[in-house]
C-alpha cells in the first residue's frame, strides 16, 4: 500500500500582528515580506544612516538590502565630507535611482530629494512673494551660490542695498532673499537680498523723506561712486550728488575727490517723494570762490592764472581754486589764431586782464592780449620818451649819462621815476593808437641841454631871453620848462 504524502499548510498571519508575524508549522516567525516599504524608482524614501565611507553613505530604508548613496549624491556643494552631511542614526530623505543596479546594489539620492522638496517650496515663494532662507556656499564672478536644496545664483548687484566690495565675507552665512527669475527646465533661480532689505527699509525711508526738507544740511556715508556722481546713504535711503554738484571747480570723475565709506556733509537740494528720490549737493557746504572773487577782483584787474582746459573756441584759464574763466580766442593774441593750442596749453601759468565779472551767471571773461598790449603801450611810451631824452629805450635800463635830475625837471616831469610814472599813466589804454602823448615839458626839457652846451663852449648868450645878460647860467644850471632855450643866431 503506498505511503501517504503529508500536506504543508500555508502560513497563516498571527492575528493581531499587522501581518509582520506569520504562522509556519505551529511556529511563529516575522514576515520579512511584510516589512519591505513599495516604492518605485524616482519615488522618495526615508531611512537611517546605518554607515558613513568615505566615497559613500549606506541608509535602511526598510528593503531587502540598505540603499547607497554616492558622495556625488550627496549635496549639490562640490568637493564634500560625507562625515560634514549626514549623522549616524540621522533620519534622512532620498530619491530612489534604481532598485538594483548591474551590482544588485538599491541607488539613492539624497541632493535630488532635497531638489525635489526645495523646488515645490521655491515654487511657492515665488508665487507668494515671501523670502527663501539659504547658506552661501560658494562666490563666483559676478555674486554668490546659495543652496535652496537647489542651486540659487545671487547676483553681486542685489546682494546689498549699495554695493559690496568683499562679497567673500558673506561666505558660510545664511541670508533671506526673494525669487525673482525660475526656470525649471534649466534648473535657473535668481535670487535678491536687496528686495527682502529694501521691503524691510520700506518703512524707515518713508520717515527720512518725512524729516528731509530741501535745504537741511545732513551727513552721509559715500555708498557707491558712478561716473555721473555719488551716491550718499542716508541712514536707510540713498541720495545722489551729481557730478555737477560735487566741487565748485571742474571735476572729471567723482572718484577724484570722494571715497566709497567717506562720511560727507551734504545740503538737500530736491526731493521727488513720489519716487523717493533725493537730490543731494556737496559743494553748497563749502565756501563758494565765486563770492570771494566778486569781494576781491575788478573789470581791468591783472593777475595769474593756470590754463586747464584748451578748446576750440579758446582756453580755460583758472584764477584761484574753483573758479576758472575764459579767454576767447579773439583776446588771446593780436594776429588771427587758428587754434589755441598755437598760444596755450594745459598747465601753463599765464598773467590774464579781466573784461567782465557775470556773478549772475558765474562767468568770467579774461583776455591775455590785452595784457600784451598795456605792455606794448608802456614800452613803446617809454621808448618815445627815452628818445626824446636821450636815455636808452628800455625803461628798466636806463644808462647812468652822469646827468642831474634836474635835466629832466618840468612841471609834470621832474625825473626819470617821474618820466616812468607818466608812462605807466598810459597803460589803461587798450590798444597803442589810443595812448596819449607824452607830456609837452619832456621835449623842451631834453632839447634845453643842448643850447646850454653850445652857450657854454661859445661862451655867449644865456639859455632863456628871460635870463640876464650879465650873468650867465651855470653849466648845471636846470633849464626852464616853461621857457625852452633858444638856439642861438647864426
Amino acid at each position: 500500500m503506498p505511503e501517504t504524502e503529508t500536506l504543508t499548510p500555508p502560513p497563516k498571519t498571527v492575528e493581531g500582528s499587522g501581518g509582520l508575524l506569520l504562522e509556519v508549522d505551529g511556529q511563529i516567525v516575522p514576515n520579512y515580506d511584510a516589512t519591505i516599504v513599495p516604492f518605485e524608482e524616482g519615488d522618495v524614501v526615508s531611512g537611517k544612516v546605518v554607515q558613513i565611507d568615505q566615497d559613500e553613505v549606506l541608509v535602511d530604508i526598510g528593503y531587502k538590502s540598505e540603499g547607497v548613496i554616492l558622495i556625488g549624491e550627496l549635496s549639490i556643494r562640490k568637493s564634500v565630507d560625507p562625515h560634514d552631511e549626514v549623522e549616524l542614526g540621522e533620519e534622512v530623505d532620498a530619491l530612489v535611482l534604481t532598485k538594483e543596479d548591474q551590482d544588485g546594489r538599491l541607488l539613492l539620492s539624497k541632493k535630488r530629494a532635497r531638489f525635489e522638496k526645495a523646488w515645490r517650496k521655491i515654487e511657492a515663494a515665488a508665487e507668494s512673494g515671501e523670502p527663501v532662507e539659504g547658506t552661501v556656499i560658494e562666490v563666483v564672478k559676478g555674486g554668490l551660490i546659495i543652496d535652496l536644496g537647489v542651486r540659487g545664483f545671487l547676483p553681486a548687484s542685489l546682494v546689498d542695498i549699495r554695493r559690496v566690495q568683499n562679497l567673500d565675507e558673506f561666505l558660510g552665512t545664511k541670508i533671506e532673499c526673494k525669487v525673482i527669475e525660475l526656470n525649471r527646465s534649466r534648473n535657473n533661480v535668481v535670487l535678491s537680498r536687496r528686495a527682502v532689505l529694501e521691503e524691510e527699509r520700506k518703512e524707515v525711508r518713508q520717515q527720512i523723506l518725512d524729516r528731509l526738507q530741501p535745504g537741511m544740511i545732513v551727513e552721509g556715508a559715500i555708498s557707491n561712486i558712478v561716473d555721473f556722481g555719488a551716491f550718499v546713504d542716508l541712514d536707510g535711503i540713498d541720495g545722489l550728488i551729481h557730478i555737477s554738484e560735487l566741487s565748485w571747480s571742474h571735476v572729471n570723475h567723482p572718484s577724484e575727490i570722494l571715497a566709497i565709506g567717506d562720511v560727507v556733509p551734504v545740503k538737500v537740494l530736491d526731493i521727488d517723494r513720489d519716487r523717493q528720490r533725493i537730490s543731494l549737493g556737496l559743494k553748497q557746504t563749502q565756501e563758494d570762490p565765486w563770492q570771494r572773487v566778486i569781494d576781491t577782483y575788478r573789470v581791468g584787474d591783472e593777475l595769474e592764472g593756470k590754463v586747464t582746459k584748451v578748446v576750440t573756441f579758446g582756453a580755460f584759464v583758472e584764477i584761484m581754486e574753483g573758479v576758472e574763466g575764459l579767454v576767447h580766442i579773439s583776446e588771446l593774441a593780436h594776429h588771427h589764431v587758428e587754434n589755441p593750442r598755437e598760444i596755450l596749453e594745459p598747465g601753463q601759468d599765464v598773467r590774464v586782464k579781466i573784461l567782465e565779472i557775470d556773478s549772475e551767471r558765474r562767468r568770467l571773461s579774461l583776455s591775455v592780449k590785452r595784457v600784451a598790449e598795456q605792455l606794448a603801450h608802456i614800452t613803446s611810451a617809454a621808448a618815445a620818451g627815452a628818445a626824446a631824452a636821450g636815455v636808452s629805450e628800455e625803461i628798466g635800463d636806463v644808462p647812468d649819462l652822469g646827468l642831474s635830475e634836474d635835466v629832466f625837471a618840468g612841471p609834470q616831469v621832474s625825473g626819470v621815476d617821474d618820466l616812468r610814472a607818466a608812462v605807466a599813466d598810459f597803460g589803461s589804454a587798450e590798444t597803442a593808437e589810443e595812448a596819449p602823448p607824452l607830456p609837452d615839458a619832456e621835449a623842451p626839457a631834453a632839447e634845453a641841454e643842448a643850447p646850454a652846451a653850445e652857450d657854454e663852449l661859445a661862451g655867449e648868450a644865456p639859455a632863456s631871453e628871460e635870463a640876464s645878460a650879465e650873468e650867465p647860467a651855470p653849466d648845471d644850471a636846470p633849464a626852464a620848462a616853461d621857457a625852452p632855450a633858444e638856439q642861438p643866431e647864426e
